[in-house]
């Protein structure tokens, strides 16, 4: 998904932070075109940028596609991250330039790595009535953000854990594990709960955790979110604990800390104001014809069908944490 938003108001968190955890609300953000589909994003804000590496968070849906037109968002480019993709109704085809061709349908995750570049599309498909789901990044660490550009596709059983059903598309959790490939300790899994439910966790340590409730009214961290708020926990926590006040369905994110800055503009994760410059250089001239270099040969599919980068700010971007 493309990030329109190159100049976000951002908003600060509306509960004060304590040493359990803290209510994000998230921000409506529209993708753009005349029938603008809106997501919800909940990260980043001044408040929290990353969730361990987990650097960006929209939620969207249930949408009605033929009041909105669905996801119809045409060739654009990546470098430094990968992308999560998870739905809970409709479904998406996906095309990048290493050559995958995809679907991105309910309880199956598509992640598509960056690294040094890469460029794709998403198109909601004609069969799709209603859309709703989440798109999310990861920052790619020092170490591996110029790794070479890649695509994977896995659909995680549904486990019952302890009355709840639960789906872990990355990392592990109640004795559950996927096999999808990342670059630092991540966790990423759904969590559907009915009425009445509470449902405590075990959890690491060393990760803090992010509560992105779906839907219904869940209490996590002392804290009670319901539809798009997300709930952040900071690193210490080695149990976790959801009561469902309704019936719910929520994704539960964790991950390390990052430890390291980055700077974010448009669809870019890059380290400073001149490198992320570069990138959008390499992909204008990419667009006009030149050689494909950093984001690999157009799918024949785009011929004429790639979005132009946004001007850049009149001040240098400034690096997050």
């Amino acid at each position: 998904m493309s990030n329109l938003e190159t100049t976000p108001e951002e908003l600060t968190c509306t509960a004060e932070p304590n040493d359990r955890g803290r209510l994000l609300e998230p921000r409506d953000v529209p993708l753009g075109g005349p029938r603008a589909m809106t997501v919800r994003r909940t990260l980043p804000q001044r408040a929290q940028s990353l969730i361990g590496a987990w650097c960006f968070v929209d939620h969207y849906g249930p949408d009605d596609v033929s009041d909105t037109g669905g996801m119809r968002v045409a060739g654009h480019p990546h470098t430094g991250l990968q992308t999560v993709s998870w739905l809970f109704s409709g479904e998406v085809e996906h095309r990048d330039t290493t050559g995958a061709h995809a679907y991105v349908r309910p309880g199956e995750v598509n992640l598509m790595t960056a690294g040094s570049g890469i460029a794709h599309s998403e198109y909601s498909t004609e069969a799709t009535t209603s859309l709703h789901g989440v798109q999310l990044w990861v920052a790619l660490p020092e170490s591996d953000r110029f790794t070479a550009p890649g695509f994977e596709h896995y659909v995680p059983e549904v486990a019952d854990v302890d009355g709840a059903q639960l789906r872990v598309f990355l990392g592990s959790l109640a004795g559950h594990t996927s096999p999808v490939h990342t670059y630092t300790p991540l966790l990423g899994a759904e969590l559907t709960l009915p009425a009445g439910l509470e449902l405590r966790l075990d959890v690491d340590p060393a990760h803090e955790h992010g509560v992105l409730v779906d839907q219904g009214t869940v209490e996590t961290s002392a804290v009670t979110a319901t539809d798009g708020q997300l709930v952040h926990r900071p690193v210490g926590a080695t149990e976790l604990t959801l009561h469902a006040h309704t019936d719910a369905r929520v994704l539960l994110l964790g991950g390390e800390p990052l430890g390291e800055q980055v700077v974010m503009w448009w669809n870019f994760v890059g380290r400073s104001h001149d490198e992320v410059a570069g990138f959008r250089a390499e992909w204008e001239a990419a667009r006009a014809g030149g050689p494909p270099a950093r984001f690999g040969a157009f799918p024949q599919e785009w011929e004429g069908k790639t979005i132009p980068a946004p001007e850049l700010p009149n001040v240098r971007l400034r690096p997050r944490t």
